[in-house]
């Protein structure tokens, strides 16, 4: 049984069980902390939970995120949820700044390693990681005792006994650390859960603490210099708030994820930006996942939502720029929304954010004119990025270069893919708006019925006698041929039809006996 040697209050059921599970199976000379804030310059952040094993420190992130997680990049992406940022990255951060901190308390702790591992407590959690990028840094509750007892991921050059530096390490601790006497609060809103992040900026899962019962949001917690000169702090307060300028020009749509709130944190050291908390998942599930496959009429609904969202946010003058599959949330019912609006562009002002696009664009989606200027991108860029996902969407590849590229898909009209093809235009001002895409769209999936034929044409010169429909032969069932009279056509009568002089000739003949 492992030793609890101090910490704060669990946040979580998650958190609670692994503390547990630590201490009742776990060596009994490790030594446990959770619940922990460690500073970091004027800022800090919490630890979940930290062991010291015989062989290394650890620093551990729980997860209580279910069912598939497939990591792209620096994001991952968990079914029925929105995607956020790898927690691994943002752990191995932490691990750096606390080893650093260790290091300034006690300098002979500089030989000793700081792992690091996220836990997944779901018990039908599957880490998905084609990479291989972060699985090594992830394991479940079953697994985590054999991961912190594996000396082999102690890297070369550090010791493998902190038997000597036991001591030194608790002491550095308690001098350092402060216990967390309460789960992290933002303004009114209460973390419940951290899922990810990076250096810039951390995602948590909140509900609002004056409605314990009340559903849940998703905050986006910027970080900021306050002590950095006026310059660069305006520039980085700037790239800040952009996402929420952008949403608070856009009005309540069904296909856009909305903003609830944006406010400053004390001395502005961070900014706190409140979304609703869309029960969906990251459209590039869908074009990854095999068990996520849709069919061919829900996945135009799809795109038809995308279409729609993107002619809203057009209409009221924003600009997205950074479109990409993980920016496109599909909802439990099949709605597709758009999100993921740091990068935008609302409308016309004085100051740009586009410089920062290189470093966070997707180059699969960039518009060709980004490749060569991206303050030049446009809402036709939007309509490209747009075209390239409802292209891969449908096919499962992405489209070859050039706009007359792959030209049909299977399961997709081919009056649907040349709607595509012509958002994939290589020049701009070529391709629909996003309206007229949409538009072009839904005649492509529901095209018109026929008109119904019109009635056969009466003879030149000839009129129906009769003055009402005609009544069936009871026998056949078949209503008769109706009489003519009129001026027949020149080049002959009706045929099966006599004439009406013919009939007033005949019975003339009759009557007189002629």
């Amino acid at each position: 049984m492992a030793q609890i040697v101090g910490g704060g209050s669990p946040v979580n059921d998650a958190e609670r069980r692994v503390i547990a599970h630590l201490r009742d199976n776990a060596p009994a000379d490790w030594l446990l902390l959770h619940n922990i804030e460690v500073p970091r310059g004027d800022d800090g952040f919490e630890v979940d939970v930290l062991v010291l094993t015989g062989h290394s420190l650890c620093i551990i992130d729980v997860k209580g995120t279910r069912g598939r997680i497939e990591v792209a990049g620096t994001r991952w992406f968990p079914e029925r949820r929105e995607t956020f940022g790898s927690p691994v990255t943002k752990l191995r951060g932490n691990g750096r700044a606390l080893k650093g901190l260790l290091m300034q308390r006690r300098r002979e702790l500089e030989r000793v390693y700081v792992d690091s591992l996220v836990v997944l407590t779901g018990q039908d959690a599957e880490l998905v990681d084609p990479a291989g990028r972060d699985s090594r840094h992830v394991t479940d509750l079953a697994g985590l005792i054999g991961a912190l007892s594996d000396v082999s991921r102690v890297r070369r050059g550090y010791t493998t006994d902190t038997t000597p530096y036991g001591t030194a390490i608790i002491e550095a601790l308690n001098g350092s650390v402060r216990r967390s006497t309460a789960p992290p609060r933002f303004g009114n809103w209460q973390v419940e859960e951290q899922l990810g992040g990076d250096t810039r900026v951390t995602e948590y899962r909140a509900i609002n603490a004056t409605v314990p019962d009340s559903e849940t949001v998703l905050l986006r917690v910027y970080r900021a210099d306050p002590l950095a000169q006026e310059g660069p702090r305006a520039a980085e307060r700037r790239l800040i708030t952009n996402a929420y300028q952008a949403l608070t020009r856009i009005p309540p749509h069904p296909c856009v994820v909305r903003a609830r709130d944006f406010f400053a944190i004390d001395d502005e050291s961070r900014f706190v930006l409140v979304l609703d908390d869309v029960h969906g998942q990251a459209l590039h599930l869908h074009l990854t996942a095999p068990r996520q496959t849709l069919s061919t009429e829900a996945r135009l609904d799809v795109v038809e939502d995308m279409l729609l969202g993107l002619a809203h946010v057009h209409a009221n003058n924003v600009i997205h720029r950074a479109l990409n599959p993980a920016c496109v949330l599909v909802t439990e019912n099949g709605r597709a929304m758009l999100t993921g609006f740091d990068y935008a562009k609302p409308g016309t002002r004085t100051h740009t954010v586009a410089g920062e696009l290189p470093n966070v664009l997707d180059t699969h989606y960039a518009a060709p004119e980004f490749l060569t200027m991206s303050a030049v991108m446009t809402e036709a860029s939007d309509v490209y990025a747009a075209g390239v996902i409802a292209f891969q969407l449908l096919t499962g590849r992405l489209p070859s270069a050039g706009a007359d590229a792959d030209p049909t898909a299977g399961g997709a009209p081919a009056e649907v893919m040349d709607v595509l093809r012509r958002m994939r235009d290589p020049a701009p001002h070529r391709r629909p708006t996003a309206a007229q895409a949409l538009t072009d769209l839904r005649g492509a999936r529901r095209p018109q019925p026929p008109s119904p034929r019109p009635p056969a044409p009466h003879p030149v010169g000839l009129t129906p006698v009769e003055s009402h429909p005609p009544v069936p032969h009871p026998a056949t069932g078949v209503p008769p041929e109706p009489a003519w009279e009129g001026t027949p056509r020149a080049d002959g009568d009706a045929p099966g039809r006599e004439p009406l002089f013919d009939k007033i000739r005949m019975r003339f003949r009759r009557l007189s006996g002629r």
